[in-house]
């Protein structure tokens, strides 16, 4: 079975097009894409945890 793709913190930006700061108040308010802590402290996202994001953001909440 093939290791899910991790994708840094910084190409996530990259991706969305956002600021660290707007990210980081999105990820206060449980609003942003999970990230994974790794043993060294780096942040990183799994693509289908970031494409799973994404696709609930077409998704009207009521």
């Amino acid at each position: 079975m093939a290791r899910p793709q991790m994708l840094k913190l910084r190409e996530v930006l990259t991706e969305i097009g956002m600021s660290r700061a707007a990210f980081y108040r999105m990820r206060a308010r449980g609003k942003a894409p999970r990230l994974v802590k790794l043993p060294n402290g780096h942040l990183r996202c799994r693509r289908s945890d970031l494409d799973d994001w994404w696709n609930g953001l077409d998704t009207p909440a009521y």
